[in-house]
C-alpha cells in the first residue's frame, strides 16, 4: 500500500488536469467561475503531487482553493450551469480540507515524502473529506441524468468527462488517505 500513495497523488493530479482541460474545452458552456475553479484545483493537485509544498504551502494552497470555491459560485444563481459550478466548488472545498488535513500532519513522522500526507481517517477534517467525496460522486451521478437537457453537442461530452474526472480524483484522494 505504501507504494500506491505516490501514485495516488499523481492520479489525483491527472484527474484534475483532465477535469480542467474538459472544462476549458466546453468553452462558454462553463462560465468563468467554473473554469477558474477547475484550473485552481488542477494547479493545487499538481503542486501536491510534486511534493513541493511544505505545511505553510499546503495551508496557502488550501486557502486559495477555499477562495476559488467561493468565486466558483459567485453570480451563477439561476443559470443553467449553476449546479455544475456548485459541484466544482464542492470539489474545491474537499481538496482544501485535504490540504489543511495534510498540513496538520506534515512532519509528524508519516514517512511519506510526496504529495498526500498519508494521514488516515482520523479527525474532523478527514471526516469532512470523506463526506465531501461521497457528495462529489453522488452529484456526478445525479448531474449525468440532467446534463443533456441543459447543453447540446460537444459541451455535454466535455462536461461529463469533467464531472467524472473530478469525482474520480476525489475518490483517489480519499483512497490515498
Amino acid at each position: 500500500m505504501d507504494l500506491l500513495l505516490p501514485a495516488a497523488s499523481w492520479l489525483m493530479a491527472a484527474a484534475a488536469l483532465v477535469s480542467a482541460g474538459a472544462c476549458l474545452a466546453a468553452r462558454r458552456a462553463v462560465p468563468w467561475q467554473g473554469r477558474q475553479a477547475a484550473v485552481v484545483m488542477a494547479v493545487g493537485m499538481l503542486l501536491m503531487a510534486a511534493g513541493v509544498l511544505d505545511a505553510l504551502g499546503e495551508i496557502i494552497v488550501g486557502a486559495l482553493l477555499l477562495l476559488s470555491a467561493m468565486l466558483g459560485t459567485m453570480g451563477v444563481r439561476g443559470m443553467p450551469s449553476a449546479s455544475a459550478c456548485c459541484h466544482r466548488a464542492l470539489g474545491s472545498l474537499v481538496m482544501a480540507a485535504c490540504m489543511f488535513d495534510s498540513a496538520s500532519t506534515s512532519g509528524a513522522g508519516t514517512g511519506v515524502e510526496s504529495g498526500h500526507g498519508g494521514h488516515g481517517f482520523d479527525g474532523v477534517l478527514s471526516a469532512f473529506v470523506l463526506v465531501g467525496a461521497l457528495g462529489v460522486v453522488g452529484w456526478a451521478v445525479a448531474a449525468s441524468w440532467r446534463r443533456s437537457e441543459l447543453h447540446r453537442g460537444g459541451a455535454v461530452r466535455s462536461l461529463t468527462v469533467e464531472s467524472w474526472a473530478m469525482a474520480g480524483g476525489v475518490v483517489v484522494m480519499c483512497a490515498g488517505m
